[in-house]
């Protein structure tokens, strides 16, 4: 195929006389006349020695590369950082793990801006990295692909299949005497087995079948386990695939659509996938200029049956539905059941629906049901309003047995001392733990509470207590536990102003999350609240903390497309 430059971005840095500059740093990195010649196609990763979940990126970033190459493009590689929040997890390091997703967008968009690509491919395995990688495709809207660098396999414990959920829980087990040292220690060394991001239905593989289920990846290539070959050839055809979209200018916001983002949050919903999904949507959607907060993406979860039997709240994980054929078996469940859109446009050129014909859902699995037969009508994600949380909250309720729940409030202006709380076991069975000044500004950074959750399902108390906070929940919390609390804390919102004691109501079945005070004792309360100073007054945090809106919004830190001058693959 032949491209004309003259309408391309990297025009700039390649073509004509005033381009002898850029072109001579070309030829000193063993580039040839006529890759200088083709479209250049940025190949983003978050390739780095943090954690598993991101070590195979490399190896698949060549794959894409010969993608690119064979369909006359000339790929420039490049990476950027992640955070990783099974090591970043139960200490100030998690602050920096939300943070990161702005950061990740942002510094790929100025790579692909400062040196002129034309399109892009881009390649995530950490929970934050793949809706950063997503954001920043539509926000440059350069033809573009994403791609799930896969899953870890599943560690053998005892018996049985565990991931690293199951040593988080294990923690809480050993402070409460009901798992030996040597136990603790076995299971940590046998969990993570290979390359690849957590197994279980987490914040990882949640936005790897938004990837599908929105259609900005290759249809099935968010399902293979990170380990396997089978994924070179995915991140090849994503190489090719993404010269398709060049060759016939079909750009991200051609395909994330409201219909599209509707799609991504039944995916979320019929799996019981992460919570963090009702922030990374309307993120994403901000970069569109699409109207769609938190509490647009939970009506969809309300409406959405519970059909994947899937790790925290079930017993499945990534593997396991990948061997019965990945999202794409999924996604035909919901389009069977008239849940999914299946006009919607895709990498592929073709619609949802069109990728679908000929996948069927197995008879012989019990991974995935029907939607005239599900585990719950409703989704695994529930939103909750009410005098507690005007601007709204959410919490995951697959595998839930107990929908509604209320107790005296025992107060935390921060996770460690609830932490601190638990591992002493200084708490009552029936109180509901209170973790507030953790949210996007007051944290800053909006922590995960996955150490606190986790050790009170290792003590067994797991359905016994309840927990709120302004700040998140890792996808593989499970439990009576509810995030996104808003207004935080830190801009004086209700959950501020508790005290212990407070009798707060939690209903999942009817979505309300509500305080016994009165609205004149609210208000006589907030006369006396005053704003409290964190502890990062410079640096990377503080500066998210100036510029970051609430989680309602998905806690965003530009004004997006609704405010852009220009777009860059238009410059």
């Amino acid at each position: 195929m032949a491209f004309d430059k003259s309408k391309l971005p990297s025009r700039y840095v390649s073509v004509g006389p005033e381009s002898a500059p850029h072109r001579s740093y070309y030829y000193a990195m063993g580039m040839t006349e006529e890759e200088i010649n083709q479209p250049f196609v940025g190949v983003a990763t978050c390739w780095n020695e943090a954690a598993p979940c991101n070590i195979s990126l490399s190896r698949q970033a060549q794959a894409v590369k010969l993608g690119v190459k064979a369909k006359q493009g000339t790929p420039r590689e490049f990476t950027t950082i992640t955070v990783t929040d099974g090591i970043a997890m139960g200490h100030a390091g998690m602050k920096s793990s939300l943070v990161s997703r702005d950061l990740i967008a942002d510094s790929v968009e100025l790579t692909m801006r400062g040196h002129c690509y034309d399109a892009m491919v881009t390649l995530a395995g950490c929970d934050k990295s793949l809706p950063g990688m997503m954001m920043v495709m539509v926000r440059l809207n350069v033809p573009s692909i994403f791609m799930y660098g896969g899953s870890i396999l599943p560690g053998r414990f005892k018996g049985r299949d565990v991931t690293v959920q199951d040593v988080f829980e294990a923690v809480g087990a050993h402070s409460a005497g009901n798992m030996s040292d040597e136990d603790l220690h076995l299971m940590e060394c046998v969990a993570c087995p290979s390359a690849g991001s957590c197994g279980g239905q987490f914040t990882a593989n949640t936005m790897a079948c938004v990837s599908e289920a929105i259609g900005l990846a290759v249809p099935g290539s968010a399902g293979a386990p990170a380990p396997y070959e089978s994924r070179d050839a995915y991140a090849e055809a994503s190489g090719q695939m993404v010269m398709d979209l060049l060759e016939k200018n079909i750009r991200p916001r051609d395909i994330v659509t409201k219909d599209a983002l509707i799609n991504a949050a039944r995916i979320i919903a019929c799996s019981g996938g992460s919570t963090n999904g009702g922030l990374h949507l309307p993120a994403i959607a901000n970069e569109a200029g699409i109207d769609f907060d938190l509490f647009d993406v939970v009506d969809i979860f309300k409406d959405t049956p519970y059909i994947a039997d899937l790790k925290p709240g079930g017993k499945y994980v990534a593997k396991d539905m990948y061997e019965i054929g990945g999202v794409p078996v999924l996604m035909r469940a919901l389009l069977d059941g008239g849940y999914l859109n299946g006009d919607c446009l895709t990498v592929t050129g073709k619609t949802i629906g069109e990728n679908l014909d000929g996948v069927k859902v197995p008879g012989d699995q019990d991974i995935i049901y029907s939607t005239a037969k599900p585990i719950t009508p409703t989704g695994g994600v529930v939103g909750l309003k009410g005098n507690l949380a005007p601007d709204g909250a959410i919490v995951k309720v697959a595998g839930m047995d107990t929908l509604k729940f209320s107790g005296p409030a025992r107060v935390f202006d921060c996770e460690e001392d609830a932490f601190a709380c638990v591992e002493e076991r200084s708490y009552k069975e029936g109180e509901v733990f209170v973790i507030r000044y953790e949210g996007p500004k007051g944290g800053p950074g909006m922590r995960e509470m996955l150490s606190t959750t986790a050790a009170l399902y290792g003590q067994g108390m797991g359905d016994k207590v309840a927990l709120i906070t302004d700040g998140r929940f890792s996808g593989a919390t499970r439990g009576f536990c509810i995030g996104h609390v808003g207004p935080e804390a830190a801009v004086g919102g209700p959950i501020g102003l508790l005290k212990d004691g407070d009798v707060i109501t939690i209903d999942a079945v009817d979505g309300a999350l509500d305080v016994d005070l009165s609205d004149e004792e609210l208000a006589e309360r907030r006369k006396d609240w005053k704003p409290r100073e964190h502890d990062y007054q410079s640096g990377a945090l503080w500066r998210y903390a100036q510029t970051v809106g609430d989680a309602r919004g998905g806690a965003i830190t530009h004004p997006g497309a609704k405010a852009e001058k220009h777009v860059y693959a238009d410059i």
